[in-house]
């Protein structure tokens, strides 16, 4: 990255750093995308399963990575600040924390799953896709999480062409492995939606493998040396990812986790119900890819302008990242009202399935809209290190607005299934609301800050 002086120079380099990872996010996703697709053709059984195992493992991985993201805004401070040196103990650190979470969730993963589905009551053959499904995943886990702390560090340097790169290499593998195992080609076993699980942990481990070649032989990342020190242990360095990581990650399950306890709650509604509201949900997770890229590259270039002090710099790139949000929303939206039908069509032959998932998408037109605000704040937000408020507004937006008046309209009006949307919709409007209150607040803040450090030199 490099300081900009006028805002057509910050549109450039803001794009140059968001399209990558626009397109690294929507190729990951698109692993959970093809999972969900794939597995649809199998049968509205093995696409029930996956819906359900995905709605337990996402919140699960996403607020976990949310922890290991603490790496970015560090790193960018760091770098934008002239502190280089200080980067690889950053980096290891970040990595043995990685290597301990994913222990962690493998551990409790086992201990808990059985009888978490077995209080869902579901459908036999669903229940059996979803399990089958997750322990397939957990394989996964490791790789998964140690690309996940490399990939910001990466990210933090302005270098997100590289993730785009490694990711788009990935994903075939992943697509290749999912029709082979889902459907059993090439004299391998037909598993339904339970290959989907061994596809994607296959392409973690490929994806892991590349990037730490990457990241050891080539520049700017060999500078940094990262693979040639292993550094101790250190709590106190733990605690420091934690103390941004913790926030961060609660803020991101309490957003995840929501859509997933709406899965959970639809167990109550019968297969095609639960299979349509999911097929809905991954298209419009996939939708969310954008405002989310467009929150990864706000924390990368606030963070990299907060730690050099230029905080005008960092309010206009606050702005130009909500103003791109906020059209491409515009645009998803009317993609929603036009092609709800030929949409729905892509996950399934079912024309029980099909209609309703149609009806679903209607209503994720609100999501992106709130999403298009709410989103990229966050991202501005993690750049100015500022989490712990985020991460309140998002538990009260979430849990105490969305959920129960979702819960209330689906089980005391006519909305029934619907009811659930609407609930999130007014979830996310209500954070979107209050995160922009809290980034106006903390720009005005730094700004009088940084004005009084002038007078005092």
């Amino acid at each position: 990255m490099y300081k900009t002086n006028t805002t057509r120079q910050k549109l450039k380099q803001f794009l140059l750093i968001l399209f990558p990872i626009v397109v690294t996010q929507v190729g990951l996703y698109s692993m959970s995308f093809f999972d969900t697709l794939m597995s649809g053709q199998a049968s509205p059984e093995d696409l029930a399963g996956v819906a359900i195992g995905s709605s337990l493992w996402v919140p699960v991985f996403t607020g976990l990575s949310g922890i290991l993201m603490a790496l970015t805004p560090i790193v960018s401070q760091l770098v934008g600040g002239d502190q280089r040196k200080k980067v690889p103990y950053s980096v290891v650190q970040a990595v043995y924390l990685s290597i301990f979470l994913s222990i962690v969730v493998i551990v409790i993963g086992s201990v808990v799953l059985g009888p978490i589905l077995g209080a869902m009551e579901l459908d036999n053959k669903v229940e059996t896709v979803a399990f089958r499904y997750l322990f397939a995943l957990s394989f996964g886990v490791l790789p998964l999480f140690l690309y996940t702390v490399l990939r910001c560090f990466i990210d933090a340097l302005g270098e997100t062409r590289t993730t785009m790169v490694i990711t788009l290499l990935s994903l075939p593998i992943n697509v290749v492995f999912n029709y082979l195992l889902i459907f059993g080609k090439w004299g391998l076993p037909e598993l339904g939606g339970v290959g989907a699980g061994y596809a994607s942990s296959i392409t973690y481990w490929f994806i892991l493998i590349i990037t730490i070649f990457v990241v050891a032989r080539h520049e700017p990342f060999s500078l940094f040396r990262i693979f040639q020190k292993w550094y101790r242990v250190s709590l106190s360095s733990w605690k420091e990812l934690l103390k941004i990581g913790i926030p961060i990650g609660f803020a991101i399950f309490f957003e995840v986790s929501i859509f997933a306890a709406v899965t959970l709650l639809m167990s109550e509604y019968n297969t095609t119900t639960i299979a349509a509201h999911q097929a809905a949900i991954n298209f419009a997770s996939m939708l969310y890819m954008i405002p989310l890229s467009i929150s990864m590259a706000l924390t990368i270039t606030v963070g990299f302008e907060v730690g050099a002090k230029r905080i005008e710099d960092a309010r206009q790139y606050s702005t130009l990242g909500i103003t791109i949000a906020v059209l491409i929303s515009l645009l998803s939206a009317g993609i929603l009202i036009l092609f709800s039908e030929p949409i729905a069509g892509l996950y399934t032959k079912d024309n029980a399935v099909l209609e309703l998932t149609a009806h679903f998408l209607i209503y994720a037109i609100f999501f992106q809209l709130s999403d298009a605000i709410a989103a990229p704040i966050q991202g501005a937000l993690r750049g100015y290190k500022d989490v712990n408020i985020t991460l309140i507004m998002a538990l009260i937006s979430y849990w105490v607005v969305g959920l129960p008046l979702g819960y209330v309209l689906a089980n005391y009006s006519s909305l029934g299934p619907f009811g659930y949307w609407i609930g999130l919709s007014s979830g996310l409007l209500c954070g979107a609301i209050t995160l922009y209150f809290r980034l106006r607040h903390l720009q005005k803040r730094y700004s009088i800050q940084t004005g009084l450090s002038k007078k005092t030199i």
